[in-house]
């Protein structure tokens, strides 16, 4: 007699969950004694080169309402366009700069912000050179995989109309969504995860 196993049911698929903050950013938390700054709060000190900025924005959801509970990470190239990170083999990055960053949405406003400095440009796997981007990853309750973007800066079209990834955004009216205005040192880049105008994100 031929027996086959029991047919289940396929498990709920796992999400950050609402304990992101908790484990990541404990301090932010009111969680203390863990470390003594939540990591990757600071990215520059006062010997740190380069051009200092701030980038702030909000992360909404597909309603347009501000996501409390979202969790943003950066990475970028220093002022030279070098990465802080030992696959990096075209020079020394600046040690007075980490390259990464993190921080939590500032509660029920879903406003996150980073003090770092403009990047230098880096090349694309065809050497062609990019333009001046921060690589941002996005996490939050509901969310499966954590989401993986760009941001681009407005003061730098000629750079951003040569940019190979950007070229392959088939729809032009879509790379807006990747550029961030410029008003003094600040550049404001909000993140839409669904609905109108909907950042575009990668599949990395």
């Amino acid at each position: 007699m031929t027996t086959y196993p029991a047919i289940v049911k396929e498990t709920p698929s796992q999400t950050a969950g609402p304990y992101v903050h908790i484990g990541l950013t404990p301090n932010h938390c009111g969680i203390t004694g863990v470390y003594d700054a939540d990591l990757g709060i600071e990215m520059v000190n006062d010997k740190t080169k380069g051009e200092r900025i701030n980038i702030q924005g909000r992360v909404l959801d597909g309603s347009g309402a501000p996501v409390a509970d979202a969790l943003v990470e950066i990475w970028q190239a220093d002022s030279s366009g070098l990465y802080n990170s030992p696959a990096e083999r075209r020079g020394e990055a600046d040690p007075n700069f980490t390259g990464w960053g993190r921080c939590p949405t500032n509660g029920e406003s879903g406003v996150y912000s980073f003090a770092t400095i403009k990047p230098g440009r880096v090349p694309y796997v065809d050497g062609r050179l990019m333009a001046p981007h921060i690589t941002f990853w996005i996490v939050a309750r509901g969310i499966n995989l954590g989401l993986q973007t760009r941001m681009y800066f407005g003061d730098e079209a000629e750079a951003n109309a040569m940019d190979p990834v950007l070229e392959k955004v088939r729809q032009p009216d879509r790379i807006e969504t990747l550029i961030a205005a410029r008003k003094g040192n600040v550049f404001g880049f909000d993140i839409r995860l669904q609905g109108d105008r909907e950042t575009v994100f990668f599949d990395i």
